[in-house]
């Protein structure tokens, strides 16, 4: 890239995954894309470490620091977004040149004044949920492995019981934590006085959130846009990566470049 370096693309899993699930994409995606996949807290190499949304967003913050990575294009998956969201909230986006969510929103618990949240749960149906998730983890994790995509058998080149083996190699309570925390959450103030162009994609048969979840980001954030992965549930960037890659190139080369 003549006169320019890298763009830095840092890539945040979702809840119950790890760094590692975005190996395949970054596969997929330009030199010209610094990419970088870290573990969040209660995750992966950081399993040991207790998870909340202000641990992982200092997460990143040391990572952004440490390795010197500024323009950055962030990408959030599903927790990964909110991890987004709050690193914005407790750090500034000075580091960040656009961020893109994919499938979340930042309020789970439904409501009179709020549809966008997970399907059909109300606040009284997550803690259902999660009284679930402690007595019968194991059965949790199956129903996590299946309405993760479109398609009950997975995606191309992670299937569902690829999906259910990670779920499963997690500790039961790190991820309850870390359940409990996003349920609790309210990011909406954050959305509304984002100070980086937000690129909200969705999958057109996510089984997870409405589409309108990604339709009220791209309205409320100053510089929102919207896209709808059509062949993809939860996991766009697991069951479409080629138009995952192309868009993510895409929203990346459309900001402001990073000069040398």
């Amino acid at each position: 890239m003549d006169g320019l370096r890298p763009r830095p693309v840092v890539l945040l899993h979702g809840w119950t995954m790890r760094g590692a699930i975005f190996n395949d994409l970054i596969a997929r995606l330009p030199a010209e894309l610094d990419c970088h996949a870290p573990d969040l807290p209660g995750h992966g190499e950081l399993a040991a470490a207790e998870p909340s949304l202000s641990a992982a967003a200092r997460t990143l913050s040391a990572l952004l620091e440490e390795r010197d990575l500024t323009d950055v294009v962030l990408v959030g998956w599903s927790m990964g977004a909110a991890v987004a969201w709050r690193y914005v909230e407790d750090f500034g986006a000075d580091r960040i040149a656009g961020l893109m969510s994919v499938d979340m929103s930042p309020k789970l618990a439904c409501g009179p004044d709020w549809p966008h949240g997970l399907i059909g749960q109300s606040a009284e149906d997550l803690e259902t949920t999660t009284r679930r998730m402690i007595a019968d983890w194991p059965g949790m994790a199956e129903a996590i492995a299946t309405t993760m995509f479109g398609h009950r058998e997975g995606a191309p080149g992670y299937s569902r019981g690829d999906a259910l083996a990670q779920i499963l190699s997690n500790d039961p309570a790190k991820m309850i934590a870390m359940w409990k925390a996003l349920a609790l959450m309210d990011q909406r103030q954050v959305i509304k006085t984002l100070p980086c162009p937000l690129l909200a994609s969705a999958g057109a048969l996510s089984r997870v959130y409405p589409a309108s979840s990604a339709a009220w980001l791209a309205e409320t954030a100053p510089r929102g846009e919207m896209h709808s992965f059509s062949a993809s549930g939860h996991s766009p960037h697991l069951e479409e990566p080629d138009a995952f890659a192309a868009r993510l190139v895409d929203f990346a080369t459309s900001l402001q470049p990073p000069v040398a």
